[in-house]
């Protein structure tokens, strides 16, 4: 009984150290279906996403995040359709999480500067657990600590569930409003609340993976307009508000863009404490737009040296390309966001 209490503590920590947020990207301007599916089809020819993200890695790489996403405008049908696969990575390896989704988004336009779109997210979600990178405290002899003669672990007498895995459908929404130079976004991700447990030994974690709730806004302030063979300059404040379960955070700060280069700087603060300072330095060039950014831990883990959180992003967007660039300006699918581009 006591083992099984032991082992009990050991796996609601683990899982309320990953799902107290899911993985959230920095850049989410590089992630625009992650943050929600009404962003499917946002550009008039596909784009791609590529992202990464390392967070906490002088903690033996504690989160590693992949996603990769693709996205294409059906212009005639008001509609954007898109794919996503996103693998996170918790303890080096000790839980794993991969991801598969499918987005669909429509269009409502009410005047060439005013639309909104709807968008929906049917995905399937496989949570991994690795046994035998547990530590166990019948493992730890208190003079040798966790290994014996030859680096051998101790042995434990705790038993392997009868699967360590576990999948399950999930089901997220969100809209998007455009107006002038506004733009607010609301999404609500695991609409059915659901049961990624491993092990059911406690009630905490049968209750269902927690809706988390976004709402994001900005608006972009231009300095100086493009042309056809020049970037605009332009800075584009935003703010958002993200809840799941207990825990939430609020993000502030703004996005700049000068020629082919960008930059940017964000404050997040958790609902009970600092968190991170986020910088962003990219460049922009064709359907090329690479990034990279670091959060800088402010909270009471940089004492410990957590090594922040690295994230790079590549985006191909077909929409920058020559041969569309008379077509974008001319298409009433315009919305001028350049954050976005």
């Amino acid at each position: 009984m006591k083992r099984q209490i032991q082992l009990s503590v050991l796996i609601v920590f683990l899982f309320n150290m990953l799902h107290a947020q899911d993985p959230i990207f920095s850049q989410f301007y590089a992630a625009p279906i992650q943050i929600n599916p009404a962003f499917a089809g946002n550009t008039l020819a596909p784009r791609i996403s590529l992202n990464y993200r390392s967070q906490w890695p002088s903690f033996n790489n504690a989160y590693v995040t992949y996603a990769a996403s693709y996205e294409q405008l059906f212009e005639r049908a008001n509609s954007g359709l898109g794919l996503m696969v996103q693998s996170d990575n918790a303890g080096d390896g000790v839980l794993r999480t991969t991801g598969f989704s499918a987005t669909y988004a429509y269009r409502l336009t009410f005047q060439r500067d005013f639309f909104i779109k709807f968008g929906a997210e049917f995905g399937g979600t496989q949570v991994s657990l690795d046994w035998n990178k547990l530590l166990f405290t019948d493992q730890i002899d208190p003079i040798n600590g966790p290994t014996g003669p030859g680096g051998i672990p101790n042995p434990t007498d705790e038993n392997p569930p009868e699967s360590l895995t576990k999948s399950y459908l999930d089901i997220s929404a969100g809209m998007l409003v455009f107006y002038l130079k506004f733009f607010v976004r609301f999404f609500a991700q695991h609409l059915n609340t659901p049961d990624e447990t491993i092990l059911g030994v406690n009630e905490q974690l049968n209750s269902g993976l927690p809706v988390r709730w976004t709402l994001h806004g900005g608006t972009q302030i231009t300095l100086v307009r493009g042309t056809r063979k020049s970037w605009p300059v332009f800075v584009s404040p935003n703010a958002a508000f993200i809840k799941q379960g207990d825990f939430g955070q609020i993000d502030a700060g703004a996005y700049f863009g000068f020629g082919k280069f960008f930059a940017g700087g964000w404050y997040r603060h958790a609902f009970s404490n600092p968190d991170a300072a986020i910088v962003l330095v990219g460049f922009q060039s064709g359907i090329f737009k690479i990034g990279y950014s670091l959060d800088v831990t402010v909270s009471e883990l940089a004492t410990y040296g957590t090594g922040g959180a690295h994230e790079v992003s590549l985006t191909l967007n077909f929409e920058n390309s020559e041969s569309f660039q008379k077509r974008r300006r001319a298409s009433r699918f315009n919305d001028c966001f350049q954050l976005f581009r």
